[in-house]
């Protein structure tokens, strides 16, 4: 059985300053890091697979994080990854709400304490983590149904208890 990559956190922000102190905050988690610095890496590295959770800065140059956000949510490969939107810009609840309404997990205005950043990430961490889980669940489970209704499969019965 091939050994599968442990998800990462994807941190994306165009300041090189930001990426590196949201980094250090996270790193006492252990779970590992990639960083994007524009959204257009960001979605490059989403849609490469293998991410549990986005920590997505607002603005930014170029793609923006309400555009990443916008994208992932209408594809069905990256629509169910928890996003952190992230905003320097202060308090603006014309901004949050544009954020909720693309369906993101949660939205904070920097700074943000480290232990509060870890607890959040935590949180959607093992959520995304036990949201894989049943999915894969499901899809096995759907695997050996379809197996069991496939033509030829009553040849072999399941042995009748005792």
């Amino acid at each position: 059985m091939p050994i599968v990559a442990r998800p990462k956190i994807l941190v994306v922000d165009d300041r090189e300053d930001t990426l590196f102190a949201m980094e250090s905050a996270l790193a006492p988690l252990g779970y590992p890091l990639d960083r994007a610095s524009t959204g257009d890496d960001a979605l490059k590295t989403v849609l490469r697979g293998g991410i549990a959770v986005v920590l997505l800065d607002v603005l930014m140059p170029d793609v923006s994080g309400f555009e990443v956000a916008h994208y992932m949510a209408r594809l069905e490969q990256t629509h169910d990854i928890p996003i952190m939107m992230i905003t320097g810009a202060g308090q603006d609840p014309a901004l949050a709400l544009k954020a909720f309404e693309l369906g993101v997990a949660d939205y904070v205005v920097k700074p943000i304490e480290p232990w509060v950043m870890r607890t959040k990430v935590r949180y959607l961490y093992e959520t995304s983590m036990r949201l894989r889980a049943l999915r894969e669940r499901l899809h096995r489970y759907e695997s050996e149904n379809e197996e069991r209704s496939a033509p030829g499969f009553e040849k072999h019965p399941l042995p009748r208890p005792a």
